[in-house]
């Protein structure tokens, strides 16, 4: 019994950071501009994975998707291949953890085989929270850095004003899910 219910906890917690992990992808706000210091806030720009967007205060949004794959730096290719490779294993570990749940009987499945299944499917989420969490931190640390090295020079003096961007809501999002996925994992490798 404690078994069963160790493994659908953890099926119900993965599946919640699968879910989280492909909304992280497909938001827009992974990045937004930084109101801080700009005294005409008629125009507010933020940027995803997939797209960059202007919004107006009429309310006009207007997206534009990146045109090009080999134009995009490396680290933000890496980026999008650690959250798809994420999603992609997130749901392997989906549908092996199906298999594997006690409570579904498929043909003359033994506990043994059910058991390296749920061992399995644990070690696919984990790896897929990783990637989750591995991808949303850089992009993090990427943002940081632009944000202080557009406003200060080598020397430390102030530069010019550049455009700035801090977190987004996605960057919360990617965050949560991926611990979603790492805690799902550990309670499917328990069970």
């Amino acid at each position: 019994m404690a078994t069963t219910m160790c493994q659908c906890l953890g099926f119900t917690v993965a599946s919640l950071g699968f879910v989280g992990t492909i909304v992280a992808t497909a938001l827009n706000m992974w990045s937004t501009q930084d109101l801080g210091q700009d005294l005409v806030t008629s125009v507010y720009n933020y940027m995803g994975l997939w797209k960059t967007c202007v919004q107006q205060t009429s309310g006009f949004t207007e997206c534009r998707p990146f045109f090009t794959v080999l134009g995009l730096p490396a680290t933000f290719q890496a980026i999008r291949a650690l959250m798809i490779v994420s999603i992609v294993l997130s749901l392997i570990g989906t549908l092996v953890s199906i298999l594997a749940l006690k409570c579904i009987r498929l043909g003359t499945m033994d506990d043994t085989a059910k058991a390296n299944l749920t061992l399995t499917s644990g070690i696919l989420f984990i790896i897929a929270g990783v990637c989750c969490v591995a991808g949303v931190s850089i992009y993090a640390n990427m943002l940081v850095t632009n944000f202080w090295m557009s406003n200060t020079s080598m020397l430390g003096a102030q530069g010019p004003a550049r455009q700035r961007y801090t977190f987004g809501s996605a960057l919360f999002v990617g965050w949560v899910s991926g611990g979603l996925l790492l805690i799902g994992g550990i309670v499917m490798c328990i069970a």
